[in-house]
């Protein structure tokens, strides 16, 4: 899309347009909700069964910028936030109708088997590991792994200064499990959520956060003088939506919903009106019918 200067501003500016716009009742820019019966879905399906119900629970992070930041009134915004709205849409489900849940990087998989959402769209790495208790539609964005470090330390410029560095992430995360096992010689220290490495990192506590390089533009850009990148990323995470591990008719219906998307033009609606308001705006990626 478009190459900015000051695209960091612009995020921080984004996010709190984004936060403030979430409270009022104009759903003009709402991917359309789609007309349909539950009895043209398979009986017995998921997808029957959520748009007999015409309500749905959608588990996303709430304090991820341009992905799932929750918004005054409790609603999160965001990319994943659009790509859930699109998905409930093809079953006939309305924004308004859709239940929120927080889910943070520990619980994603948890919640998915227990029932407490039926979709999962939360930054989620699709990786093989996961893939034994849950399965994945998509993906629908490629990441990617990087580091960010208090704004005046220069002792870190790329993944090959961590040694003996103090690396804060997010438990049950992939980044941390990237850490953990690739480089021994850095302290992992983990907290709940990525926004929990924040106060440490400035107080010096730890040396660096690292997660997805999407996730930390956003941090960077909320507080410059605190914060910036170091280095290039240095993975690929292609994130996916967690689901009911063998509901494969549900996962097929994804992956449909998905690929409409990207050809009809709403997956390039839902980037444009929340990350592509300052990032560029890629190709989406092949989904993956494993």
């Amino acid at each position: 899309m478009r190459n900015r200067p000051t695209a960091f501003l612009a995020i921080a500016a984004a996010s709190a347009l984004l936060l403030s716009a979430c409270g009022g009742d104009d759903s003009s820019e709402d991917p359309p909700v789609a007309e349909v019966d539950a009895a043209e879905f398979p009986e017995g399906s998921t997808m029957a069964r959520l748009a007999e119900a015409g309500t749905m629970t959608v588990g996303t992070k709430f304090d991820q910028p341009l992905f799932g930041l929750v918004g005054p009134d409790g609603t999160p915004v965001g990319f994943d936030v659009e790509i859930a709205k699109i998905i409930a849409g093809e079953l006939g489900i309305a924004p308004d109708d859709i239940e929120w849940t927080e889910t943070v990087s520990a619980n994603r998989e948890t919640f998915i088997e227990e029932d407490r959402v039926d979709i999962v769209v939360a930054t989620y790495t699709i990786n093989d590991d996961r893939k034994q208790v849950i399965d994945f539609a998509g993906p629908y964005y490629l990441a990617g792994q990087s580091l960010m470090v208090r704004a005046d330390d220069d002792s870190i410029k790329s993944e090959a200064d961590l040694s003996g560095k103090i690396v804060c992430s997010a438990e049950g995360s992939t980044p941390a499990k990237n850490i953990e096992e690739n480089f021994p010689d850095a302290e992992l220290r983990t907290f709940s959520q990525y926004t929990d490495c924040l106060d440490p990192l400035r107080n010096g506590q730890v040396d660096v956060l690292t997660t997805d390089n999407v996730i930390l533009a956003g941090y960077v850009a909320e507080s410059p003088d605190d914060f910036k990148l170091a280095g290039e990323q240095f993975t690929e995470e292609p994130y996916g939506i967690g689901l009911k591990k063998d509901d494969t008719d549900f996962r097929n219906f994804i992956n449909d919903t998905l690929e409409a998307a990207y050809e009809d033009g709403r997956w390039d609606a839902a980037w444009e009106a929340t990350a592509g308001e300052v990032l560029d705006t890629p190709t989406p990626p092949a989904v993956d019918r494993y």
